[in-house]
Formats: C-alpha cells, sequence, structure tokens
C-alpha cells in the first residue's frame, strides 16, 4: 500500500533528538520508509529508553552531540548532505524547567538557532520542519481551542522557551528563507502517548512505573485538561508536512497545529489514568500530596488543526480512546510477553499506515 512515506525513500534524512521518545518513533517510521537517516542527539534521556530497545544505533548514522553545539551541529549537517532536516531535540518536561530554566532556554531556544543556521549553511537542505509544542501559546484559559495565529506566550519556563522558538523560527523564516529554495515550517502537537516512553513527569510511564510496583499512580493534576493523542498522529502531521516542503516549498511555510479531533478535546488527566487502569485490567490511582508549593502548568490546553485538515490532507486516525489502549497493550507485551520494542513498533506502524490519513489521502489522490 502506498503512504506518503514513499517520497522518503533513498531522501537524507537530519533528525535532531531521534534518541527521545518522539524522535526514535520518527527515525524507526523513516526507516522503514528506505530514508537515509542521520540522527544528532544526546545520549537517550531514559534507562530504558526506546532508541536502545530499537537498536536504532545499527539503522541510522548516530552521532552523539548537543544541539548548543552550533559548531559541531553545522559541520555534522553539512556532512549529512540531508533534504529534510526534522528537529525535535528540547529539553520536554516542564517541571524539569523550574530546577533547570537557563538548560532549558539554551538548549530549547539557541537550539532552535543553531539548527537554523545549520540549514542555512548546507546547500542540500530543501524542507526544515521545527517541532515546538502546544504550550507555545499564551493561555488565556477561556477554553477555546488555540489557532496557529494566536499570540504566542508561557508562564513556565518550558512554554516560554517553546514560545520562543517559534518566534526564532518565524523570524529565520522571514529574514533568511523567505525565498530560495529551503522552506521553514514549524509544527504544534499535543500530548503524545505511546509504547516505549519511560520519562519522568509524564503519566503514562508513571502509571507503568506504579503498576509494576503495585503501587497507585501518583496524580498531581487529575483536572488538568490535554490534548491527548498516540504519538504517531502527530508523526504522521510531520511526515506530510515535509512532504508538502520538498513538493511545493514556500506554500506550506509557518507554523501548524497537530492536535486531536474535535471530540476528543477536553479530555482530562483523570480520564486519561482510569482509562489506562482499565485497559491494564487492575490498579488504582490517588491524588498526590499537597500541591499548592508545586511548580505551576497550565489547567487547560485545546489545538485547532483546522488548518493541517484542510491543506494537508492530515485528520487524526485514533481517537484518544483508542490512543490508550494501544498505549497499554504495547507495555503489557513488552513486558509480559516479552515481546520486542521493535516488533512492538513496526506492528502499530503496520496498522496505522494501513488504515492511517496517509494511506487513505495517498489512495484518493491517486485514484483521481
Amino acid at each position: 500500500m502506498v503512504t506518503s512515506g514513499a517520497v522518503y525513500a533513498g531522501r537524507r534524512v537530519f533528525v535532531t533528538g531521534h534518541t527521545g521518545f518522539k524522535g526514535a518513533w520518527l527515525s524507526r517510521w523513516l526507516v522503514r520508509c528506505g530514508a537515509e537517516v542521520t540522527g544528532y542527539a544526546l545520549e537517550p534521556p531514559t534507562d530504558p529508553s526506546l532508541f536502545r530497545a530499537l537498536r536504532l544505533r545499527n539503522d541510522v548514522r548516530h552521532i552523539v552531540a548537543d544541539v548548543r553545539d552550533h559548531e559541531r551541529l553545522a559541520g555534522a549537517m553539512v556532512e549529512a548532505r540531508p533534504e529534510v532536516v526534522f528537529h525535535l531535540a528540547a529539553q520536554p518536561l516542564v517541571r524539569e524547567s523550574y530546577s533547570a530554566p537557563r538548560p532549558t532556554f539554551d538548549t530549547n531556544v539557541m537550539g532552535t538557532v543553531n539548527v537554523l543556521e545549520a540549514a542555512r549553511r548546507s546547500a542540500s537542505v530543501s524542507a526544515v520542519v521545527i517541532v515546538t509544542s502546544d504550550k507555545c501559546y499564551r493561555n488565556v484559559r477561556d477554553g477555546r481551542p488555540h489557532l496557529e495565529d494566536d499570540p504566542l506566550g508561557g508562564l513556565d519556563p518550558y512554554s516560554s522557551s517553546k514560545g520562543c522558538a517559534e518566534l526564532v523560527t518565524g523570524s529565520y523564516a522571514a529574514s533568511f528563507f523567505a525565498e530560495g529554495s529551503c522552506a521553514v515550517a514549524s509544527a504544534r502537537a499535543g500530548n503524545v502517548i505511546g509504547g516505549g516512553d519511560w520519562a519522568a513527569d509524564r503519566i503514562v510511564p508513571d502509571c507503568v512505573r506504579a503498576l509494576a510496583a503495585g503501587e497507585p499512580v501518583q496524580v498531581r493534576n487529575p483536572d488538568a485538561v490535554r490534548p491527548w493523542q498516540h504519538v504517531l498522529e502527530p508523526l504522521a502531521g510531520y511526515l506530510r508536512l515535509g512532504e508538502s516542503l520538498l513538493g511545493e516549498g514556500h506554500e506550506f511555510a509557518g507554523p501548524w497545529n497537530f492536535g486531536p479531533s474535535p471530540g476528543d478535546q477536553g479530555l482530562t488527566v483523570r480520564w486519561v489514568v482510569e482509562r489506562f487502569l482499565a485497559e491494564w485490567g487492575c490498579g488504582s490511582w490517588a491524588a498526590a500530596g499537597d500541591q499548592s508549593a508545586a511548580p505551576g502548568e497550565a489547567a487547560q490546553l485545546n489545538l485547532d488543526s483546522g488548518k493541517a485538515s484542510a491543506r494537508l490532507g492530515w485528520v487524526p486516525s485514533w481517537g484518544a480512546a483508542e490512543a490508550v489502549r494501544r498505549t497499554a497493550a504495547w507495555y503489557r507485551s513488552y513486558y509480559e510477553r516479552p515481546a520486542s520494542a521493535l516488533d512492538l513498533v513496526d506492528e502499530d506502524l503496520r496498522v496505522y499506515e494501513r488504515g492511517g490519513v496517509l494511506a487513505g489521502r495517498d489512495e484518493a489522490e491517486a485514484s483521481r
């Protein structure tokens, strides 16, 4: 079956942050598509890690380095001669941004500057996708899903750093990439879940660790609302966006939201935890202790992905319930069977490709 991934076959692709959760999933998908992937990142941030579990070191050109090292990054990109760059490297945790604000800004803001500078110095690059976050928006707490032209900003250091990364991307796109052969876009996704995430302070890994220990899941903010989605949903959007930049260039430059469908907006942390425990078949949760002195996080986040649907043909394929079901099944198979992470990731990719938006749009276009 033809998918949009076919456009990446034989292409050189540069992925920053390939040792992280989303980066590992994206890198594996690109490898399956036949791309020649160069990954640039620090060593995996967790143990275990999906990068190691997938043995991605054997499938990609693996460079261990920091996006804050401008000269190393620029040299690596020139040497790799990529046609497409996906920038995912980041300090991704809100709570850690409070304890380490300067490294958060250095990585998320100057790291983005360095990626864009490196792309300027590499004559081979035709498309750059800068991945930021739904938290890049100024949260006015009116309950309305954010549109791409809403004001940027954030009170916590992580959210602020992502808003800054968007401003950097917009500035570079207007100042240095408005014309010529390279087009730049940014991608803002919701809260992703999926197998192989072992990060601290994320609700699904917290559930898995508690269940393994036979303890109740400690939930900090059960009533917080987030745009929950399976990790493959935004990654499909990134691939579609990269494809569109390669084919149509500047027509697809600028910011893009990739969030859940309207019917899956407004779901709380409590909903995710209870659904996960139901899928697991056992376990319980409890509200964490006094959170009055805990670092602040936004109470509600929603995204409007109408632009991506209308112009890219991207729509979510797996709803939030399916995302939770597949995520719970992934971890249960990994720990209880045990099944290999590679088999589990590839199976999710096969199912998604057979019924996902990428396949559906390409089939529609082929039949015209």
